[in-house]
């Protein structure tokens, strides 16, 4: 008790500081907003003088005196505003943790408070610490004793006494514990086993060592964390983000980091974690997002249409070939081969005639010696293109066409073209020549613009020429295939494009080439990317992406368990990456401790899995599994009503995983009059309250209180190959999880008896 009213007093005293800083921080606030105000009304006494150069110098030095002061004014409101969030976030939960630090050397004790910000209410007398401050991090990597922790001046030792953790609610400690581990089983079962959101929230509060490990490591070029359904893996990495965000601050940007998500719905759960940090969000966008953006004139293939597709055998193989590390490597070869001969152009043209023909290009293009880089003839060529158009204007101020125009010009016309241009002409002819010039320039415009971004490279005949030659950089026969299947498969590819489609299967290599052919260097300012559900990428997508970010450390992460597209393939690719990033560059964390799941549906979700993957439930108790059996589609019905009912007796919400978006729509049409039903019909969809019908390939990293796994069926999941979508499917839920099926059982269900209950 004695040390409970020691932190009670403690908590008041800073709240009241905060307080103190909040009045201050307002006057702050205040004064930023007059003084804007201020600047906004000095721009109406700049005078503009432009009749003499001592005028417009004066003019100059005044705008950019006031460009100056906005500037500073426009920086001290934006801290005023940042501190207010601060203040308000360590207003509603100082801290978390206490411990007692003594440094090597030092006879001082230091009690250090740790929150989601630093606090102090004089220079050098911190009241709270951030969490990712260097010191805290011994809260979450070490027990009692003698400890080592890093700072920016190197490694330090030190010895901890007393570790201590708090919760906090309304100004009042609620529960206080010491502790010789990272964070006691009572706090974590509190943070995991509350009902699910359509918001992630940051869990800073409940970092395991492991997850810690994640989230401070600064050295690896490859972060590859391999954890389990509900591991906490996701939240890690994204607080991983604020964690670099405020080590390299000053020097590193929101900006300056991308994750790639598994779909927009994902993007949207995860958006309020940053903030609630204190941090600005990072760049956001799923690999389909990315592709369309580089090719907008393409229709490539969605989720929906990759998971249901359905596939031949020969067409599996040749995926799985495009997929490979070995196909990147062939489009490499191909591109050195165009040094010689091959580059496919096309014709500039204006106005529908032919300027400069697709034989003049390539005799441009290769009119260079041999020790010119693609890059470096595209360069040399453009602009020869340029200045040959630009050659084209003083014959083209002759045509009929350019005649008519100036007689038809009227006088808005007429001052528009010529602008701040002298009107005063020597003759008619000047006059004339003037505005031709002007008109033709001006209709040449697109043209010129067109050959300044590389539009005389025929990008879809290089492609389809590398298609038809890729046999010559790779060996078929390694992906059972032979000449005849492979150029099967380039005349299904050839017919897309020829109705502007593509599959996810082409993207990426016609992305790959575009840019070889370009001489990309690949966009160098970002630093840091991040990609989630790792398993459902591909090598090639993956050596792309260092290709495209060459400067970019990576922090991979997924759940190979959970590769419902990749699937088997899948098992190898850490070791494919280690190909791609040098053992030394490369660190592995496994997370095989889960979370978010009761202990019953864990193990039950485990045991879905044939090779005894290594996942170890939290002892956090629930209800088994149910499994029922039906004859109809009316009593799935039925039956999924009545236990979305029991779920909203429990104020906790459901979700119906379907396996197609078909089925998802099916079951919507019947339930569509039911209270909160929302049907997830695209990955662009807001997640809303109450009922969700989504499709399987759409769950992906997203939890849910109860889950209704609909039609698990052995006419809907037949093959050993969707193991991993049953799986995936049954890690979704927190609290409950209900099978229903149609007819008899898929046998990817059959799991020990005493692992579920049967109604």
């Amino acid at each position: 008790m004695q040390e409970l009213e020691y932190e009670q007093k403690r908590l008041d005293g800073v709240l009241e500081s905060i307080h103190t800083a909040q009045i201050e921080n307002e006057k702050k606030l205040s004064r930023a907003a007059k003084d804007q105000a201020e600047v906004d009304k000095g721009w109406n006494d700049v005078r503009f003088k432009s009749s003499t150069y001592s005028g417009l110098f004066e003019t100059a030095m005044s705008v950019r005196q006031q460009q100056q002061m906005l500037k500073e004014r426009e920086l001290a409101q934006n801290s005023a505003e940042h501190q207010a969030e601060v203040l308000k976030r360590l207003d509603q939960n100082p801290y978390f943790a206490r411990i007692d630090v003594q440094d090597a050397g030092s006879d001082q004790v230091e009690p250090i408070y740790i929150g989601l910000a630093s606090f102090s209410d004089k220079p050098d007398n911190f009241l709270v610490y951030d969490w990712r401050a260097p010191i805290s991090s011994i809260y979450y990597d070490a027990g009692l004793g003698p400890v080592k922790y890093e700072t920016p001046e190197g490694t330090q030792t030190a010895e901890v006494t007393l570790k201590r953790q708090f919760q906090i609610e309304d100004g009042k400690i609620v529960t206080l514990f010491d502790t010789d581990e990272v964070v006691g089983d009572q706090m974590l079962l509190n943070a995991v086993s509350g009902e699910s959101s359509t918001k992630m929230k940051s869990i800073v509060t409940t970092i395991q060592r492991e997850q810690n490990k994640i989230i401070r490591n600064t050295k690896a070029k490859l972060l590859f964390v391999q954890g389990a359904a509900g591991s906490g893996k996701t939240s890690a990495v994204l607080q991983r983000v604020a964690y670099l965000l405020y080590r390299y601050r000053g020097n590193l940007t929101a900006g300056q980091v991308i994750m790639f998500s598994p779909n927009q719905l994902f993007n949207d759960y995860i958006n309020q974690v940053l903030p609630e940090m204190g941090e600005q969000n990072m760049i956001q966008m799923t690999f389909y997002q990315y592709t369309s953006r580089r090719l907008p004139k393409l229709k490539l293939e969605t989720l929906q249409e990759r998971f249901e597709r359905p596939k031949t055998d020969e067409e599996n193989r040749i995926t799985d070939l495009k997929g490979s590390k070995a196909y990147f490597d062939a489009v490499g070869q191909y591109a050195k081969t165009l040094n010689q001969h091959g580059i496919r152009f096309r014709s500039v043209k204006f106005q529908g005639r032919e300027l400069i023909s697709k034989d003049e290009i390539a005799e441009i293009y290769y009119s260079f010696n041999e020790n010119y880089s693609l890059s470096q003839r595209l360069e040399v060529t453009r602009e020869k293109l340029v200045n040959k158009l630009r050659g084209y204007v003083s014959s083209e101020m002759r045509a009929d066409w350019v005649e008519e125009a100036i007689q038809n010009l009227s006088k808005d016309e007429y001052d528009s073209l010529l602008g701040d241009q002298v009107r005063e002409f020597k003759d008619e002819k000047a006059e004339y020549n003037a505005l031709a010039k002007l008109i033709v320039q001006d209709a040449m415009r697109p043209v010129l613009q067109q050959v300044s971004r590389t539009r005389f490279l025929n990008i879809n005949a290089q492609f389809v020429d590398f298609l038809r030659k890729a046999p010559q950089f790779i060996t078929l026969a390694d992906y059972d295939l032979d000449e005849a299947s492979w150029q099967r498969g380039v005349e299904r590819t050839l017919q897309q494009m020829k109705s502007k489609r593509l599959n996810l299967d082409d993207m990426t290599p016609f992305m790959y080439l575009f840019d070889v052919v370009k001489g990309s260097h690949g966009e160098r300012d970002i630093r840091f990317i991040f990609i989630d559900e790792i398993q459902d990428y591909t090598p090639f997508q993956l050596a792309f992406l260092q290709f495209t970010f060459p400067k970019a450390r990576f922090t991979m992460l997924g759940d190979l368990n959970q590769a419902i597209f990749t699937k088997e393939n899948a098992r190898s690719l850490h070791r494919e990456l280690l190909e791609l990033f040098s053992t030394e560059e490369s660190e592995l964390v496994q997370l095989t401790q889960t979370y978010r799941s009761t202990q019953q549906i864990s193990d039950f979700a485990k045991a879905l899995l044939l090779d005894g993957a290594q996942i170890d439930a939290f002892e956090r108790s629930g209800a088994k599994p149910t499994i029922q059996v039906v004859d109809d589609f009316e009593t799935m019905v039925q039956s999924a009503r009545t236990q979305i009912q029991q779920t909203k007796a429990q104020h906790e919400t459901t979700a119906i995983i379907t396996k197609t978006l078909a089925e998802a729509q099916q079951v919507y049409a019947v339930m569509q009059d039911d209270e909160d039903v929302t049907v997830i019909r695209t990955e662009n969809q807001r997640l809303v309250p109450g009922t969700l019908i989504v499709p399987s390939y759409l769950a992906k990293g997203l939890e849910f209180d109860a889950v209704i796994m609909w039609d698990a069926s052995e006419q809907n999941y037949q093959g050993d190959d969707e193991r991993q979508l049953v799986y995936t499917i049954a890690s979704r839920a927190m609290h409950q999880l209900t099978v229903l099926a149609q007819g008899k059982l898929s046998p990817l269900l059959n799991v020990d008896a005493a692992l579920f209950e049967r109604k």
